[in-house]
This record gives structure tokens, sequence and C-alpha cells, in this order.
């Protein structure tokens, strides 16, 4: 328990942006405001509301990122405990406006020191999507256009997006992007992955016939030898809901919101009962199996894909993202995978603002969708390390990222929310641009030692080809499978478009699209000998990649979700001991060459990039280097939050919370 008591060397400020507990001047922990999820008080862990007959004497705080905060408010004033809890109950709880954010007062005087090394492709610009298309080489069958700019078509759409070259701009504008096929990316092959927002289920009969003639086209000219089956997957009907994503969620985290010892070892001896009964686990099985399903049609069957949705913007993010960290080792790059997020989900429309449920309005619209991803993608991590070139712990920060206030990356529905909404408040105060900072800029949060956690040490670099190959060598697929990968048969007689055309029209328009539109030529049991193929082979690390989805191979998060509590953390053990031992061989193959240098040299060399000291590894934790030896002890060596650089921004930092009086909110 922390003992909230003022003297001269404990202080707890209540700020506009968080909770600051220092003593003697050095800071042992800090709230985001935006973090806290809920709070209880007194011995039986009522619900804080605005309903309170008295002000509590204890105080728990359970944040989003699973911290856990006791409070013991018993010897604190009583104005300050009333400070305390409005303020919690403000930000935790009552609805607010987006311009209250946080966000937006720090953009107005976002300090100009960052790095400025962030290389990470925006997808802002017409200009990145046709790199995209050259580097995927789908240039030629699709195009990048400028359609939407001024957003005169869609405000959900992105200013700039790829459709296929049959498209024309008339018919974007006509049906506001709906049922318009949009480009995520291309395989080697040529097959391409699409996924497309559905037309509104209740038309009447006039408009539904336009829409179907309208489909009707796309679908004839999409078709490009030799692959003229296109498959499409309603992921309304072959995924979990948003609600039930919600649901197995909310009780997954419950049982790592532990705030003593006693109920740890009491949920621990029905620990994979409890687990089971979630269904979280689950739901990251299916998202996978249904990923690698996608893989499969692309990479085995050459088929495009089409991945419908009612908005398209959310588990068709989920898997696209997941189908492109499989097939494609650019997007296992730490540069790759931020700029995936930012085509898929920031550009591409996800609503973070709802989703996340940053102003508290409605809890309906909440779902992790985003967390549910980097789940997914830690399950790929944690089973083929070498494969990728940043660590779990990048995960982790960037999944804490979703509520830090000061970066606009997770914090807008869409582009064009971001663009009017800063637009009318500089034309309304008057005042200077903002500057909003990109999540993707970690020297923002981190120092250089920190940002080393973020990098795997033992990531297998793709191998430069030599000079003399450069010219002739061909951009080849690495794996090969067992299954040959034979050209599916074209049969002009058979007229796949034309048959099935009406049928996948009149799904589209409203009723439920199966899994996939089998071909007579394809077996029942594909998917498993795809599968169970692809896992007899040797794993190429800069090839195709496969989860593992059977059994307890899907696996909890450990880092994440086990971070904050001592009990489940082994002294001297897990994965920190083995790379304890990577850093310190790197650290002295560093020395080393710093003594050749000199020697050929006789100048000692300029500044090298520094690599965390973890001497002893046998006294860390298994969860370093979030974890801490004892509850409320001390701060992880990799902050949580971004005080570090907001030291030198006083008139924010040091900027009271407005008090919020409880008896204006009954």
């Amino acid at each position: 328990w922390v003992y909230v008591k003022a003297d001269e060397s404990a202080c707890f400020k209540w700020l506009k942006l968080g909770i600051i507990l220092s003593i003697d001047g050095t800071v042992l922990f800090d709230i985001f405001l935006s973090l806290v999820d809920f709070a209880v008080y007194d011995e039986k862990k009522k619900l804080l509301t605005g309903q309170l007959r008295k002000y509590p004497e204890k105080l728990i705080i359970y944040c989003k990122d699973l911290r856990v905060f006791n409070f013991c408010l018993r010897y604190t004033k009583e104005e300050e405990v009333k400070r305390i809890v409005s303020g919690i109950i403000h930000h935790s709880q009552t609805p607010k406006l987006l311009k209250r954010l946080f966000l937006f007062s720090y953009a107005s005087a976002a300090p100009n020191n960052t790095d400025g090394r962030n290389q990470t492709v925006m997808f802002d610009t017409l200009e990145d999507w046709r790199d995209e298309l050259e580097r995927t080489k789908g240039n030629v069958q699709y195009k990048a256009v400028s359609t939407n700019e001024g957003y005169k078509v869609s405000e959900k759409l992105p200013l700039y997006f790829v459709v296929p070259i049959c498209v024309s701009e008339e018919s974007i504008l006509k049906y506001e992007g709906r049922g318009i096929p949009i480009w995520c990316w291309s395989c080697h092959n040529g097959a391409a992955l699409l996924k497309m927002s559905a037309f509104p289920k209740e038309q009447d009969d006039s408009t539904s016939q336009m829409q179907k003639a309208f489909l009707d086209g796309i679908y004839r000219t999409i078709r490009k030898p030799p692959y003229e089956l296109l498959k499409t997957d309603d992921l309304s009907s072959s995924l979990p809901s948003l609600q039930e994503i919600q649901t197995a969620y909310t009780r997954f985290k419950q049982l790592f919101l532990i705030d003593n010892s006693t109920d740890f070892w009491a949920t621990d001896v029905k620990w994979f009962s409890l687990l089971e009964s979630t269904n979280w686990l689950e739901i990251i099985r299916r998202v996978l199996k249904k990923a690698i399903e996608v893989v499969e049609c692309l990479e085995r069957q050459h088929t495009n894909v089409l991945l419908i949705e009612e908005t398209a913007t959310d588990l068709c993010c989920v898997i696209s993202s997941l189908v492109q960290v499989m097939m494609d080792s650019y997007s296992r790059t730490k540069l790759g995978f931020q700029s995936l997020i930012q085509k898929e989900w920031v550009i591409g429309g996800h609503g973070f603002l709802d989703r996340c449920n940053h102003l508290h309005k409605s809890d309906k619209e909440e779902a992790p969708v985003f967390l549910l991803l980097l789940n997914c993608v830690w399950q790929l991590v944690q089973q083929y390390p070498s494969a990728f070139e940043f660590t779990e712990t990048y995960l982790t920060v960037l999944s804490d990222s979703l509520y830090v206030p000061i970066f606009s990356t997770f914090f807008f529905n869409s582009q064009h929310q971001k663009d009017t909404t800063t637009t009318g408040e500089i034309l309304k105060t008057q005042s200077s641009p903002f500057r909003f900072l990109t999540v993707w800029d970690w020297s923002v949060q981190f120092d250089l030692k920190a940002q080393a956690f973020l990098n795997n040490p033992l990531y297998a670099e793709k191998p430069k080809p030599e000079k003399s190959q450069r010219k002739t060598a061909r951009f080849k697929h690495q794996r090969q499978l067992s299954l040959p990968l034979t050209q599916t048969k074209s049969s002009p007689k058979r007229g796949f478009f034309r048959e099935e055309t009406d049928h996948l029209i009149k799904n589209i328009l409203g009723k439920r699209i199966g899994k996939f539109i089998n071909s007579s030529d394809e077996p029942p049991n594909s998917f498993r000998e795809f599968y169970d193929s692809w896992h007899s082979k040797p794993v190429d690390y800069h090839g195709l990649l496969l989860p593992r989805i059977d059994g307890p191979e899907i696996k909890v998060w450990a880092q994440r979700y086990l971070r904050w509590i001592p009990e489940a953390q082994l002294h001297g053990g897990g994965t920190i001991a083995t790379a304890a031992k990577i850093l310190d061989l790197m650290e002295e193959v560093q020395n080393l060459q710093v003594k050749m240098d000199e020697e050929h040299s006789q100048a000692v060399s300029g500044d090298t990039h520094a690599v965390p000291m973890l001497r002893n590894s046998a006294r860390l934790s298994s969860l370093f280097p979030f974890a801490l030896l004892q509850r409320q002890s001390i701060k992880p060596a990799l902050p949580t939050s971004t005080w570090k650089d907001l030291e030198d921004e006083d008139d924010l930092v040091k900027r009271d919370d407005e008090f919020v009086d409880l008896s204006d909110m009954l």
C-alpha cells in the first residue's frame, strides 16, 4: 500500500496528465489518467462512482496496461481525497469531448527535439502508395487513386488508396466507396489480397439492382488470367463478433488484475479452467486459422482473396495484417511492421477512438481489435523469434502506447477526423498549427539504452546478393511446399463469374457469405494438407511463416499480462537470462571492435550504439525489464510513460488538472 501523506519528503501530485508519486525528488511511479480503467475502494472493493456517502480510506486503481495501485488515504486531508476521487471519476468514467484530450494541449506546445530518424512509411501521400505497389509488383493490375481528395467520396476512406485498374473514378464517387475492392497487398505470384465494405443490407429493389449490376461488372473485370477464381470471405460470419471479442478479453484481463498475493494463489489453483472459460486464446486460434486459410488461397491456389466486412476497418485489418506478416518478410522488420500498421490501421480507418473508448462515450463500441492483432503477432514472434527484427518487448510497449495521450497515432477514428478536428481547432483558437507526434518516433519515450530492448539481437537478417548476381537475380519464393504449386486450370466453358456472380452479389448485398466458395477441383481437407506440409519442412525465416495453432501451441503473452505480478516471475530464469548473455557477448564484440579501430587508426573511434548492461543475469527477473521485485517497490528498467520527454515542459507537466466537484456530477 502507498500511504498518501503530504510532507517535505513525499510528494503526491495530481496533474492534468496523470498522477506522480515521488520521494525526495525521485519519481517512484506515474499513472497516465488515460490509462485508468476503473477504481474500487474500501475493503469490499466497491466500484468508485459519483454516488459516494463518504470519502474512502483505501483506493485501488486498475490500469489498462494491467498495473494495479493501492493507496491508503486514511492520513490524507479531506480536501485532497476529494480532489483525487473526483479526478479519477472524471477521467475514467465521465464522457468528454475530443478536443479536451491532453493530446491537443501537448500538440500545441510539442517539442522540436525529436531525433527525426523515423523512416516509417506513413501512406499519407499518393507517392507512398505507388512505391508500395512497385515494391509488391502489384502495379500491373492495380492503381493508386486520389479520387477522395477533399473527402468528396467518403469521410471513412483515406485521401489516397489503391483499386483495380478496371474501377473508374465515377464508380467510386457514385457508391461512396462501398462495394469497391480496395487493394491491400500483392503476393509474389501475382495473386492479391483485397478488402471491401459491404453495401447496406436494407435497400429498395431499384437500388439493389443497380448495385448488383455494378458488382457484376467489378467481378468480371477483376479476373486476370491465370487467376480466374475470386474467393470471398465475409468475416462477420466466419469470425467472432466484436462483442464476443470484447466479452472474452474482459474476462481474460480479470485474471491478471491482481492486487495481493492471496488473490494470486487463489486463482492459481484453478488457473487452466479459468483461462479456458475466457475463450480469449480460442479467439486468437480462430483468427490465426483464418489468416492461414487466406494464405493458402494466395500461395497455393494462386487466387485473389476479397475480405468483406460492414466497414472493412476491424477484422479486415486484423486478417490482412496477419497475412502480410506471414508472407512478406519486410513486414517482419521493425520499419516494415510500423509501415504495415500505418497502411492497414491508421490510414485504413480503424476507429481507435471508439474501439479504445478514449472518450468514455459508449462501451458498446469498445473492442480490443488492435490488441487482438498484437496477441496474434506475438504468437508468431515467440514461435519464430529469429524471423523478426523486433522483440516481444517492442510489442508490449506498442500495446501500452495505445493509451499514451501525447501521440496522435491511436487517438482518431479516421484521417478525416484528424484533419478536420485539427483544422477546426486552429481556426477557432487562432493558434499555431498542432504538431502531433507519431508513436513510431521511439526517442520520445525511450533513450537509446531502453530502445535496444526493442531490437532482436538474434534476428536472421536477409543476406544481400552479390553485385554480380543483382542484375540476373529474380525474386523467387524461397519456401517450396511438398504439395505442387500447380496452376489452377482455366475452364472458359465453366464460366465461373457468369454462374456464380448472382449468388455472390445476393450475399454481398446483405445475406451471409459462406466461409469460402469452394472449387470442385479443391479437396475438402486441402487446408490441413497445406498446414501439415509446410510444418514438415525446415523454416525459411525470410519466406512464408505459418504459426502452429494446435492445442497448447497458443499461449498466454506472459510478458504483457504477468509483468506486474511479482509472484509470477522467475528469478534468474526465462528468456531474459538468454538475452542477457547475448547482449553481454554483443558488448564484448563492440569493445573488441573499438580496440581494433584504435590500433589501426591510433585514435578512439566515434560513438557506438549503446547496448543495455545486463550483468549478473541470474539476479534478473524473467519478466525484466517490466517486473518489480516486490509490489510497489522500485521503478522498472524500461520506462512506462513519457515523463522523460515532458521534464522540460513545465507549463504542461506542472499544470494542475481542472478540479471537478462531485456535487456537480450527481
